[in-house]
Parts: structure tokens; sequence; C-alpha cells
């Protein structure tokens, strides 16, 4: 049975929405400046004026520029919480995974394979730039902890909570590797090799081969 109303997040608010709009706006003019200037070359400045935006509004959502790429790349991860959050309780977790994982990497809509793109940029110019890597960290980090809740409600109550944490922090490693590992490539965002689909895939049937949560080291183990 999918999860009630009352189970689910609160829907939010008007203003809640169009806070939300306004990050993204600034985080997409940012992921464009970095890509033409690196962030060496881009300032809050420049940022807020490609986004139309005045600086104090900038510096109300972001202590700085490279802040303000988070809400583009902690994009992914809502997306794939939001597919799990969909899902059945009971059912094969590592299947469930798997499936949320490929469809959310395999550049799905309009605007999939761009996304993707600007994923790679961002992450390429993090390698040269200690900030930028802190929030991509900061990012996974916080997904990390977000996912937990959603992993432990489709275990069920019996489920270890050891075993969900540790779901959870491969489920996201699996993610982040592939993406960085891919980042570093000029392989295109589909395919059926090296895509970023197809190496989470691989990092996450790698890195979740031991959590008996997931079916690995011996099924059943991972219950109380």
């Amino acid at each position: 049975m999918s999860p009630t109303n009352d189970q689910r997040s609160p829907q939010p608010s008007l203003t809640e929405r169009r806070k939300a709009a306004t990050q993204l706006d600034i985080a997409r003019a940012a992921a464009e400046l970095f890509a033409e200037h690196g962030p060496d070359g881009t300032t809050a400045e420049d940022i807020a004026h490609r986004a139309g935006v005045a600086l104090r509004t900038f510096y109300r959502y972001f202590r700085g520029k490279q802040d303000a790429v988070g809400p583009l790349l902690a994009a992914g991860g809502d997306a794939w919480r939001a597919l799990l959050a969909d899902a059945e309780p009971g059912a094969d977790l590592r299947l469930t995974l798997e499936t949320a994982v490929t469809s959310t990497l395999s550049a799905p809509g309009d605007h999939g394979p761009e996304q993707l793109e600007t994923t790679r940029g961002l992450l390429r110019a993090a390698r040269d730039d200690a900030a930028l890597r802190a929030v991509w960290y900061r990012v996974n980090q916080e997904s990390e902890e977000r996912l937990v809740p959603v992993l432990a409600r489709l275990a069920g109550e019996e489920a270890d909570p050891l075993d969900v944490r540790l779901a959870a922090a491969a489920a996201t490693d699996a993610i982040r590797i592939a993406l960085e590992v891919w980042a570093a490539t000029d392989v295109p965002a589909t395919g059926a090799t090296g895509s970023p689909a197809v190496l989470a895939l691989r990092c996450l049937r790698e890195l979740t081969g031991g959590i008996s949560l997931l079916g690995g080291g011996g099924q059943g183990a991972g219950r109380r």
C-alpha cells in the first residue's frame, strides 16, 4: 500500500515554492557562469545580475558563490528519493533501489541530458575549487541523511537500523562515485557503456553486496 497523505511530507506552501524557484534560478545562473568563466572568474554580483535578482537577495539564500549551485547538485537526489517514496513497502528493496537509480540517471525528460552535462561541468570545476568540492560533499551527506527514513519505511519496522543506514550510505556513494567517474570522461549522458546510469548500477551492486537487508551476506540476516 502506498503511503497515505498523512504519512507523506506536507506539501510546501506557495512562499516555499517561490523561494525554491528563486534559489534554482540563482543556481542555474551560477552554473552557467562557472561554465563560462570558472568559479574564480565569477562573482556573487555576476550571478545575481544573471539571475535577475538583487545582490541582497542572493545573500539571503546563499553564503557564497559556490553555495549557489547546491540546489542544482541536489536535484538528482531529490528526484530519486521521490521515486523511492512512491515505492511499495515490502517489495524487493535491492530491485527498488536499482530501478530508482537507473531511472533517475538515464536522463529522462527533455532536459535530462542537459542537467547531467551541467553536473559534469560543475564536478570538473570542483576538482580545482575546494569550496565547490565542499558543496558537493555536503549535498551528498544531506542526501544520505534524507534517504534513511525513506529506506526505513520501505524496509519495514523489523529491519535492522544499522542495515538501513548502510544501505543509504552505499546507495548515495554509488551515485556520487558514478557521477564523479563519468564527469572525468567525455562519455555521453546516455548509452550502454560508461554512462551515469550504467556506472551507478555497477557501483550500487558492488557496494551493497554484503548488506543483508539487500540480500547480501545471507538472506534475512538484517532482520531482528
